[in-house]
Parts: structure tokens; sequence; C-alpha cells
């Protein structure tokens, strides 16, 4: 599979940070991220790094059956790399791929390590995602008593003929099953997350959607449009005309519906994305990518950042095991930002949120743009914070955009 990571610079082999990076350790949050690239099967619209089991074999550092001991050994070298100064984790998030294709014992004593090595601040958020399909009821509790706190299953639709173009397994009333049962087993937060946009759903296919995800009852919702990624199954099918191209008219619709169905149930937009029915159900692992916190990402492509320094993984599970079995830091590249790239991104990032941005982080010419924005309904302002209105969540990207110097 061709890198699509980029270049960066050379990454030390000891994965040692500048001082000044780690000089910053504990002024925000600080979080870990675990990727597990393992799927049952590939679905056709996502470019995301995983593989099947047929991809990968059984070869040492290929395979499911030792993946979180690798996993271990890099929690072991970031436990060195931070040292006294790592403060205690705040949020874990397990994601993927399919994390719930690992035994559940697995991602319970890779929790452990965590609590070992660094310890978990008391309110500390501990998620998984999964499929529906991928565990029960006997997984749940078991990862429930391991210490997580939350779980997002990938629900994707309720309709079966959505479910089938998008390549997914499991049958549409699953998710609602899964919710119940993992409440049951004592989760007190649950997400669900959608597609919108898939070629063939119409307007009622997505409200079919949205009603069955709120009936299910979780306290978290995400929506997303879906991208037709170059490479993947999805994008051949539409270049042969198999399947329309998703029109960009019928996303706003969808978006505007999600946003209408989640609000009348409780729900409220805290990210363009995301809707939750209250503060506490928030995805705290998310908001701290979004609010320029600390992060470990551990396993084959995470990201990971630190102080302003920002790496990336090698992408193959073989070449993660083998770096690891040899003493070596699985990390491909690096890149240090500058203040202004910082600046910036919390620009990107920041007004995604319903909070909004600090108006101080803009430069004086892009707060001159400020009150055309304002005036075309996009941005509402006060002293201090600019936040995107309903319509400008819809042209987030082009406002940002036009923003920025």
């Amino acid at each position: 599979m061709p890198s699509t990571l980029p270049p960066g610079d050379p990454a030390p082999a000891d994965g040692s940070l500048p001082d000044d990076a780690l000089a910053e350790l504990g002024a925000r949050p600080f979080g870990i991220y675990l990727h597990v690239p393992y799927c049952r099967t590939r679905c056709g619209y996502c470019d995301f790094n995983t593989y099947t089991a047929a991809e990968l074999g059984t070869e040492p550092g290929a395979n499911r059956d030792d993946y979180v001991d690798a996993a271990l050994t890099e929690l072991a070298l970031a436990d060195r790399v931070l040292g006294d100064r790592a403060p205690a984790v705040s949020t874990l998030f397990v994601g993927g791929g399919t994390p719930t294709l690992l035994p559940a014992g697995d991602l319970v004593r890779f929790v452990a390590g965590v609590r070992e090595r660094f310890g978990f601040a008391s309110d500390a958020e501990l998620t998984t995602e999964s499929n529906p399909e991928s565990v029960g009821p006997e997984g749940l509790e078991t990862l429930r008593a391991g210490g997580f706190t939350r779980i997002s299953f990938g629900m994707q639709s309720a309709v079966p003929e959505v479910l089938a173009t998008l390549d997914r397994v499991h049958t549409p009333g699953r998710a609602a099953e899964v919710v119940a049962q993992a409440r049951a087993a004592g989760f007190a937060h649950t997400s669900l997350d959608l597609i919108f946009g898939t070629p063939g759903e119409s307007l009622d296919d997505w409200r079919r959607s949205l009603e069955a995800a709120v009936a299910a009852g979780p306290d978290h919702v995400s929506a997303y449009a879906l991208i037709v990624e170059p490479g993947t199954r999805l994008h051949t099918r539409i270049r042969r005309g198999e399947l329309p191209m998703p029109d960009d008219d019928d996303l706003a619709d969808k978006y505007e519906l999600a946003e209408q169905v989640l609000t009348e149930a409780g729900y409220a937009n805290y990210e363009i994305s995301n809707w939750a029915t209250d503060p506490s159900a928030r995805c705290r692992h998310n908001l701290l990518y979004w609010t320029g916190g600390d992060w470990w990402g551990i396993g084959p492509g995470a990201h990971s950042h630190v102080g302003g320094v920002r790496w990336w993984n090698v992408k193959h599970p073989r070449s993660y095991a083998t770096r690891l079995g040899g003493g070596t830091s699985p990390a491909q590249a690096r890149e240090q930002l500058s203040a202004d790239d910082r600046r910036v991104e919390r620009v990107l990032l920041e007004l995604r949120l319903a909070d909004g941005l600090d108006r101080g982080v803009l430069t004086a010419r892009e707060s001159a743009r400020v009150p055309d924005f304002v005036a075309r309904g996009l941005l509402t302002e006060t002293a201090d914070r600019l936040v995107l209105t309903a319509p400008g969540r819809l042209l987030a990207d082009g406002v940002i955009r036009d923003l920025l110097d």
C-alpha cells in the first residue's frame, strides 16, 4: 500500500523530543491514542490504515495475537521519552480499524499498562470504538470492568441498501441492541457514528437513520458527510459510473436535517459533526485534539503531538513491530510547528467548536475581515469570541480559508 503520510523530517531512532517541547508537558491535557489496524472486511469508502487477516497473513508482527504486546512496547518507549514530566492521562482513545476484533482482555491489558506507566486522572475518559457486530454482552462487561467509560459504535445507517453500498456487514437493528447491551454493562456514555450522502440514499433514508439512532438512546451522536477518497473501492465504482458522486446540495440538506432531528431530540451540537445530550457526554479526547492538547499515538500510522512537535509512525503492522522489536522508535518522520503554524491550527480547529475561537488569535488583517462574515450571517461575535452560525457550519472550510491571511 503506497504511503500517504507526509515526508516530514527525520525522526530520532530513540524517539527523543526537544527539551522545549517536553517543557510544555502539563500545560494542557495529555491523552493516549491506540490505533488497532485490523478489520474483518474492508469497507468500500474507507481509506484508513487498516488491514484484513487475508492481507496480513500470520507472520510475526502482522497478526492480531501479539499486537498488544507491540503496543505496550511503544508505551514503554513513551514513558522513557516523556519521563517524570508527563502528567496523568486525561483521555485514552482506542480507534481503528475495529478495536473489538481484539479480545476484550487484550484491550484491558493495554489500559492496565497505561495505568502502570502514567496513571489516569481521577476523571479520565477511556473510550473504545467498536463495530456493532464485533462485540457482545460478555466483551462489554470485560471492557467496562477493565476501566473503559465510553464506547462508540459505527452504525453509519439504519437502511439495508445504504449499509450494503458502504459494505457494512451488521444488520440495521444491531446498533440499537448493542447500545442497550453497553448500558447494561455499566457504560455511562455511548455514541453512534452516522454517515450521510451515500450514493442512492434519499432524504427519507437519512431521516430514518437519524430517528433510529435517537431511538437507541446514546448520549452522543456523530454525523459525517461521506467523503469519496481516491483509491477506495467506492471511488472506483463512482469513476466507472456505477454510482453517482455525492451532491453538495444534497449533503447540505442532510446536514440541516441532522441538526433539526438531533436538536429536537435534546442533543446540542458542540462541534460541526458532533452532538451530545449534555457537556459530560462530549468526547473529551477529540476535544483534546481540537484545542491543541498533547497526546502520544501508539500503533501503525498513528500520529502524536507534544509541545508543537508532531510525528507519525510507519504504516505497516509488520514494520511497526519489527522496529519496536529491534529497540527502535516506530516513528517514520516528524515536524516542528512554528508559532504561526500553531496559531493557524487553532483557527482551523477551534472555529469548528460551538464554543468558538478567541478573537485574540487572529491577526489585525484577519480581524478586519470578521465584519463581512458577520454581515453575511456566517459568524457571530462577542467581545472576545467568534462562533460559526448554523449556515456558517455548512461553509466552514470556505469561511476559515477566506478568514486566514
